[in-house]
């Protein structure tokens, strides 16, 4: 553990759980910055009905930072319950209803999330990347034909080769403080996640953006063990790499992390990577069981290595 380094992790849902619950075992000053642009699910059933941000990638990010004892494993199986049922409570994860209550309750978005990281005993905190709920638009290509989708369950399911995201509305308040925790940071992690609607979403709030662009922190990116389907299909390792320089060119990395066992071209990826200005890191991080998941133990050894210097 090293107990003084801040470390920004950028992302939502599923990727963005796996890179925290590696990074929680690094370090004690970890913040989480998410995106607020879920309109399916209970999320967003609860978005339509009350205006508020869809809790969803909040509520799992905070289920990622429980820790492994007896309170920790019970807070973040409890948060992540659904229920089911006949009536309206099916589909409904316990800890978004939690989350929700507590906004309507102090009227505060960030003190609620931070109330119910008090409760989880959870190892870092999670902030939204926006103080109002986005909307993503993707530009999709299809048998030669471009056109547009919105709503990221949408922008993730569409047929066709998502080109390019951006957000409504255009220009988002950012929450004061996200820019001020990227500001404050030793390391930025991009990623592991859906590039196009957990990703690089951050880079389209403006005053996030610039946070990013101009923070003294490191920047890591930490590549996806394959891709997405109906968003990332057929995209190799440095691709990703190629589409996050199109959507911020000037953004400069430190280091790219890809799992040894899915970089085909070494040589490209290594050229993609040198084209953000960072150097490539291949190293063991996929669960052993073959799956296509990031193992919270062997990314928090290599993340460690990474951060002290040693690799």
């Amino acid at each position: 553990m090293i107990e003084d380094l801040k470390v920004v992790a950028l992302g939502g849902g599923h990727g963005l759980y796996a890179s925290l619950s590696a990074l929680r075992r690094v370090t004690s000053g970890l913040t989480a910055v998410v995106t607020v642009a879920d309109d399916g699910g209970s999320s967003g059933r609860l978005r339509r009905e009350l205006g508020v941000l869809p809790p969803g990638d909040l509520r799992m990010a905070l289920a990622a930072l429980c820790g492994d004892d007896e309170w920790g494993r019970t807070w973040s199986e409890v948060v992540q319950h659904r229920f089911r049922s006949e009536g309206e409570l099916h589909g409904h994860a316990l800890g978004n209803l939690l989350i929700v209550a507590l906004w309507e309750r102090l009227g505060d978005t960030v003190a609620g999330l931070d109330w119910v990281g008090r409760l989880l005993g959870a190892h870092g905190r999670v902030l939204p990347m926006s103080s109002v709920p986005l909307d993503i638009v993707a530009e999709v290509e299809l048998d030669g034909v471009v056109s547009t989708v919105r709503g990221q369950v949408a922008c993730a399911l569409t047929p066709g080769r998502v080109r390019a995201v951006s957000l409504v509305p255009a220009d988002p308040p950012a929450s004061p403080e996200a820019v001020q925790a990227v500001l404050d940071a030793d390391w930025v992690v991009f990623g592991p996640g859906s590039w196009f609607t957990s990703v690089l979403p951050h880079l389209k709030v403006p005053e996030l953006a610039e946070a990013l662009h101009t923070t003294r922190a490191r920047r890591l990116v930490a590549l996806n063990l394959a891709p997405q389907p109906g968003e990332t299909d057929g995209f190799s390792p440095q691709k990703h790499l190629e589409v996050l320089r199109q959507h911020a060119p000037a953004l400069e990395t430190d280091v790219v992390l890809a799992d040894a066992g899915v970089a085909d071209d070494r040589e490209e990826l290594e050229k993609a990577a040198a084209a953000l200005g960072g150097r490539l890191v291949l190293a063991d991080v996929a669960s052993p069981d073959g799956s296509p998941r990031h193992d919270a133990q062997r990314l928090a050894s290599v993340l460690d290595e990474i951060f002290r210097g040693k690799r």
